[in-house]
């Protein structure tokens, strides 16, 4: 299976029932193997990524498998993947893991100061999801995320949760750690 080549499949466009299953269909035609995904509707587009495995020889026929899914509206491109581990192995550079969930008044800028904060650290953001809701008590506007991230080998995880608390007033959110 070493002879297998890794490629993202980036999705964004029109949604409708039925396009998880096609976009699965059109791996498995060309004897892909689907590794991993996140997929999503966000704005009212259907959008994600999914990590394929599949022969070299079978990338033109993944790409014009996913093309054929809908041609008004949906866009799918394929980018070869930088590291070629599995999913399960553990990556040989990486730092300590932390993953923290923020929450607060919905407001432009949180993101970026956050994200700014880490990157002062040289910390990389691994994953982010975030979204906005309706508080239950006196319907506020909340923003909610959840960062998972390493770390480089020279920081500690007690130094970016002080640097996050450090902000968490400027921002007016509050921060867990999990």
């Amino acid at each position: 299976m070493s002879d297998l080549t890794r490629v993202v499949l980036s999705v964004t466009g029109s949604d409708r029932p039925g396009l998880t299953s096609e976009i699965a269909d059109a791996v498995l035609a060309a004897k892909g193997n689907w590794q991993e995904g996140q997929l999503s509707q966000l704005g009212g587009l259907y959008v994600g990524s999914v990590l394929v495995e599949v022969a070299p020889d079978n990338l033109s026929k993944l790409n014009d498998a996913v093309q054929a899914i809908d041609t008004s509206g949906l866009t799918v491109a394929i980018h070869r993947a930088l590291a070629n581990r599995a999913p399960s192995e553990p990556d040989s550079h990486a730092g300590a893991h932390l993953v923290f969930e923020l929450v607060g008044q919905d407001r432009p800028g949180i993101i970026k100061q956050v994200s700014a904060t880490l990157a002062g650290l040289h910390v990389n953001i691994e994953g982010l999801s975030s979204g906005a809701e309706y508080g239950s008590w006196g319907g506020e506007h909340l923003f909610r995320a959840r960062v998972e991230c390493t770390l480089p080998d020279t920081v500690k995880p007690e130094q970016v949760q002080a640097a996050l608390e450090n902000i968490s007033t400027e921002i007016m959110v509050d921060f867990t750690f999990v």
